[in-house]
């Protein structure tokens, strides 16, 4: 099940939709090998009736939490869209995380030894605001996930540059920005050089005179 279309912002482009790789389910697959164990035991001891009963609740034990695991696995979404980052996960109980792409200062991804092999890993999202980092565990290829995030923002920071500098290209700004947050998305614009200095006061003095 992909994310809710009706959960993405008009003109908003879906660019990856991801759900945990599959080592979500490691210690579902450890303590399934045990259960295993314990069947081939249960044989070799001629299916003696003390082994059956406990063995058999285990696996109805071991089914439901399987079965739950694999619900909140299909509710977990990591999406990346030309906008912002998006976590949701719960079943039951929800959890959200929204990160505008024009927020994020750096990315950094781990990966174990194993998770190398299996292409899974952990990213660290750093962004300007009260919660500073966010981590998000067992992604897929979260080397690939970092620069497609990376290449992103390139292609929304340029989206800015035309936006901010509107009264040279004949771009409108976007109606839902307030003019602190355009003032603030100029500076972050003229710090990484989209535009000069020049260009940021003369659309900083446009806005303030529209307050």
């Amino acid at each position: 099940m992909g994310y809710p279309k009706h959960l993405l912002n008009e003109g908003e482009e879906l660019v990856l939709d991801l759900q945990p790789h599959w080592i979500y389910f490691a210690r579902q697959a450890v303590f399934g090998a045990g259960l295993v164990a314990l069947l081939i035991l249960w044989v070799v001891l001629d299916q003696t009736r003390w082994i059956g009963w406990p063995l058999a609740a285990l696996l109805v034990v071991y089914a439901v939490w399987v079965a739950w695991r694999y619900v909140n696995w299909r509710s977990i979404h990591f999406v990346v869209t030309d906008r912002r980052l998006v976590y949701r996960s719960g079943f039951v109980s929800k959890r959200g995380v929204e990160i505008p792409l024009e927020r994020i200062n750096n990315i950094i991804f781990h990966q174990r030894a194993l998770e190398r092999l299996i292409r899974a890993g952990d990213i660290d999202v750093e962004s300007a605001g009260r919660d500073g980092q966010t981590h998000f565990d067992n992604v897929r290829r979260p080397d690939a996930v970092q620069q497609e995030i990376y290449r992103q923002m390139e292609v929304n920071a340029r989206k800015q540059a035309r936006w901010a500098t509107a009264g040279l290209e004949g771009v409108a700004a976007p109606a839902e920005a307030s003019v602190p947050e355009q003032i603030e998305a100029l500076a972050r614009l003229r710090d990484q050089g989209h535009i000069s200095a020049a260009e940021f006061e003369a659309k900083k003095a446009e806005l303030l005179s529209r307050m």
